[in-house]
Formats: C-alpha cells, sequence, structure tokens
C-alpha cells in the first residue's frame, strides 16, 4: 500500500477527523512532570515481568523532569485515590479484562480532572474499553473486529505532530489486530495508522486508527493501539519513543 492509497484510506476511516497536528502551547520550565502508570495487572509476568505500567514507567523515568510511579487495580481506592490525583498530570492506563471492576467513584474523579484541571490520560491498548475512555469522550470504544494480525506497519500520517517526533514508519512483527469501525468521536486528530499483514476472510486489507488525539475540557486524551500483553511490543524502541513524546504532549511540556 503506497502513501497516496493510505491517506485516501485514513480519510474514509476517520470521517471528520482533524489530521493536521494541534498547535503546541509552551511548555512549563523547571517543573517535574508527575506521572502515574496504571494496569490492572492481567499481563503475563513471561513478557512484563515488572507488568506493562513498570516497563511504560522504566521508560519514562529515562526523561529529564519525568517523574513515574506505579499502580493497580489492587492497590488502595484502586491506585486512583484523591489524594493520588492531585499529584498527577498525566496517566498512562492499561485494562484488558477487569474494565468493569474499575469503581464509577474513581472513573468520574479522573474524568473530572481531566476536564476541570488539566490531566492527561494515556489509553493504552485495550484500554480503547476502558471506562475512562468511554466517559470521557462519550463513546462506546467498540471495535469491528480483533484477532490475529500477524505483522503490523504503524504508519506515521501527522509527522508535524509532537507525538511523531523522531519517529518513522515501522513494523511490529507479529500483533493482535483491531478492525474498523471503531467506536470514537470524528473530532480528533489522527497521528498514526496501522494496517495488518493477514486479511480478512473476504480478502479486504485490514486497517485502524491506531493513534488519536483528543481535547477533554482542560484535559487531554490519546489512544494507542499497539500492546497486547502477550506480545513484547512495549520493549520496541520505537514504541518507547511514542509513549515518551505522548506523554509529554498530554501534559502539555511539547
Amino acid at each position: 500500500m503506497n502513501r497516496r492509497e493510505l491517506l485516501s484510506a485514513t480519510a474514509a476511516l476517520a470521517g471528520t477527523a482533524v489530521i493536521g497536528a494541534a498547535a503546541p502551547e509552551a511548555p512549563a520550565q523547571g517543573d517535574t512532570l508527575r506521572v502515574l502508570c496504571w494496569s490492572e495487572m492481567t499481563e503475563p509476568e513471561s513478557v512484563y515481568p515488572k507488568g506493562i505500567h513498570g516497563t511504560v514507567a522504566d521508560v519514562l523515568n529515562k526523561l529529564p523532569n519525568v517523574k513515574a510511579t506505579v499502580a493497580s487495580l489492587n492497590d488502595p481506592d484502586q491506585g486512583v485515590s484523591d489524594a493520588v490525583l492531585a499529584q498527577t498530570d498525566v496517566i498512562t492506563w492499561f485494562g484488558h479484562q477487569k474494565h468493569g471492576q474499575v469503581r464509577d467513584d474513581r472513573v468520574d474523579a479522573i474524568v473530572k480532572r481531566m476536564r476541570e484541571n488539566g490531566l492527561g490520560f494515556f489509553a493504552l491498548h485495550s484500554s480503547h474499553y476502558s471506562k475512562v475512555l468511554k466517559k470521557s469522550l462519550n463513546s462506546s470504544g467498540d471495535l469491528g473486529g480483533v484477532g490475529d494480525g500477524g505483522m503490523e506497519t504503524v504508519y506515521v500520517i501527522n509527522p508535524k505532530h509532537p507525538i511523531a517526533k523522531g519517529v518513522s514508519d515501522f513494523t511490529i512483527p507479529a500483533e493482535e489486530f483491531y478492525d474498523e469501525p471503531f467506536g470514537i468521536p470524528d473530532d480528533h486528530t489522527l497521528v498514526f495508522i496501522s494496517v495488518f499483514e493477514k486479511k480478512s476472510p473476504e480478502g479486504k486489507v485490514r486497517k485502524f486508527r491506531s493513534g488519536a488525539c483528543f481535547e477533554v475540557g482542560k484535559g487531554r486524551l490519546f489512544y494507542f493501539r499497539p500492546g497486547h500483553e502477550t506480545f513484547p511490543t512495549w520493549h520496541m524502541p520505537e514504541v518507547h519513543k511514542i509513549v515518551q513524546n505522548a506523554t509529554l504532549w498530554l501534559g502539555r511540556k511539547v
């Protein structure tokens, strides 16, 4: 698939989505970006000994002026008490099998801090179906299908966006596919789109919006599709760069 075909397919997938980059705001100088890396802890230890949240925290703590800590569903107040949220600028969130176990009062508290206080929320992979994403975007988060996708190619379709800085098109050797339609609002800025090696039974090439940005009141949300927990996707350097860029964008540091 050439880039002209890809951009045409992107326009069809995204409907009225905004493809251009939002104007960056001036970063705050000299202060620490406080990041809470959260997981429901269903990822296999054989692939992620520290959990996906621990892997993400290690990547973020390599950045200057970033302090990333971890929390999980098993912690008091499910790791997102009011006191913790008051000391958090960005949350990275991995949920998969236990979305329904996240308490509604904690979801409400997170969404309120997004809308009123500028909290950033980074939804990882299967967190398209998290309560926070669905409530903050007033969307279903539903997919058209899911399964073994073989190799995934991630295309940078918005290279001027801060999240794409230093990132080129790359491949993931093996990943789960998601298929359109995708139950998210159309008023998003699209940064990445994925094309999967394995086609549908009808021979259709599977394409999916894999990096989408949203404004939620005073806060921001970024959804990143790759990263099924049985694959080592979160160990890839290209993904590390996206994690760092996205977190800085969510925290309005770029």
